[in-house]
């Protein structure tokens, strides 16, 4: 082996933030490398979250192209091309990895395209892409290798070669039935939007669909996906799986009612995540793991090896890209005299089905279980004047408020624009306001952050007990 190159920062994987830490590094005058093993700029504009939403819009387009005569608009024929999909995808995501090229090249970042292990504290051998071997070392070391979709051991799932995100992304045909297993994010976003492809859909969950959400949202989901033709099967378990997915497969599948078999074309797994934390030599760094094989950290995302930190999925953070670009700038600004903290981070998300699902903070069912004093409203979507308008009624919107200081403690949104819904409610969380600034906030008309108002308007009073603490109340404004 060779003897190692000396840098002031040495980046493992150039996921959202791994590749900003080594900008940031790199343009304050720190001899900067970055080893990246396949993407450049990792999943999110490669393979996830950006590509993925970008083919959910094509399938948007389609469901809106269906439904013309409702808009007053005659078309003539219309068909699906795949191939055209996947070709704007391609496009983008082909735009996305130059603009971080050109991004390395201004930050002055060598970038090193490989595979990177530990063979010693912060110090990584790379067996290159194009041949050839380096070995590089530096006094401080930053690990944000991510994660990749879990293959669980279900007799016969490997043996079929089942599509992930990555494969039903880069699909260039429409299978003909698609079985998806899995009822979190990701299987619900492509179940929807490769129906809306043309494709007949079987989603199958072991218990209700988005399995974090309150059973009022899992319902609306529900109820959405089988106006759409989706055939779920939730609280069912998949007992054996024969054949070949993208020729024919059969699923021997058990629920409450029984036994039962399924018969498609393909196999989508969406059945959660595992970091790629095996075989980089992490032992030899003496960098820690937990017993679920996220790199163990602190608080301020430090390892157990001195100058080492690890981001994003692999150090187990929340597995959003924002939150890996959080974990960026809680390190950075810790190294400038910051005392920053992952603990009680806000962190929100959203589910890009058609209409969206969004959440920040607590819902219903956690403030339960954490007997929580609060009051929940919840309104229609359609109480605003804008779903009306563009004929997107479904959905409704809910929030947790303290019965004690009437701080807003979580907000769901099902329904359109629900991110965008969710932000402005978030902003009001960050800044510790009461939920009364957005019921007596004056908002354009007609939007949908207009419906705020209605929503909080329906907030009930709190109603002391008779043994003095405030109940926990759950009323529907009409």
């Amino acid at each position: 082996m060779k003897a190692a190159e000396k840098y002031d920062v040495l980046v493992l994987g150039s996921g959202t933030a791994g590749k900003v830490m080594a900008w940031k590094m790199a343009k304050d005058g720190w001899r900067t490398a970055v080893i990246e093993r396949k993407y450049i700029g990792g999943s999110c504009p490669n393979v996830a979250c950006l590509p993925s939403k970008n083919v959910i819009y094509s399938a948007k387009v389609a469901s809106l192209v269906r439904r013309h005569h409702e808009f007053g608009i005659e078309t003539g024929p219309v068909a699906i091309d795949m191939a055209r999909v996947y070709q704007r995808k391609r496009e983008m995501v082909d735009a996305m990895v130059q603009i971080h090229l050109d991004n390395y090249r201004a930050a002055g970042d060598e970038l090193i395209v490989g595979d990177g292990a530990f063979v010693a504290p912060r110090t990584v051998y790379v067996r290159l892409r194009d041949g050839g071997e380096r070995t590089l070392t530096a006094g401080r070391v930053f690990v944000n290798v991510g994660s990749h979709a879990t293959i669980p051991d279900m007799p016969g799932l490997r043996e079929a070669r089942p599509m992930t995100h990555i494969e039903a992304l880069d699909l260039q045909r429409r299978p003909e039935h698609l079985i998806v297993l899995g009822g979190g994010y990701v299987g619900l976003e492509l179940s929807q939007a490769l129906r809306r492809l043309g494709s007949r859909v079987t989603l199958i969950a072991r218990g209700q669909l988005a399995s974090n959400e309150d059973a009022d949202v899992a319902q609306a989901i529900l109820q959405l996906f089988r106006d759409e033709g989706i055939d779920v099967l939730s609280g069912t378990e998949v007992l054996r799986i024969d054949g070949l997915s993208g020729g024919h497969v059969r699923l021997l599948l058990e629920s409450g009612s029984g036994t039962r078999t399924v018969e498609g074309t393909d196999i989508l797994v969406a059945l959660g995540r595992t970091p790629n934390t095996t075989g980089i030599g992490l032992e030899k760094a003496g960098i820690a793991v937990t017993e679920k094989g996220h790199i163990q950290v602190n608080d301020r995302l430090e390892t157990t090896a001195p100058d080492v930190w690890a981001m994003g999925e692999c150090a187990g953070s929340p597995y959003f890209t924002h939150v890996s670009e959080d974990d960026f700038s809680i390190i950075y600004e810790n190294l400038n005299g910051g005392r920053r903290s992952t603990a009680n981070r806000l962190v929100p998300y959203c589910v890009f089905i058609d209409p969206e699902l969004a959440r920040v903070g607590l819902n219903e069912t956690q403030a339960r279980e954490r007997g929580v004093a609060c009051r929940i409203a919840s309104v229609p979507v359609d109480s605003a004047w804008r779903p009306w308008t563009i004929s997107e009624r479904r959905g409704f919107m809910k929030a947790v408020i303290d019965a004690h200081s009437d701080r807003i403690l979580g907000f769901t949104a099902f329904g359109p624009e629900a991110g965008e819904l969710m932000s402005t409610v978030q902003l009001a969380m960050l800044a510790g306001q009461p939920y009364t600034i957005l019921r007596d906030a004056m908002f354009a008309h007609p939007t949908m952050t207009e419906g705020l108002k209605a929503l909080f308007m329906g907030v009930p009073q709190p109603q002391p007990s008779h043994a003095g603490q405030l109940q926990h109340a759950r009323t529907y404004a009409d």
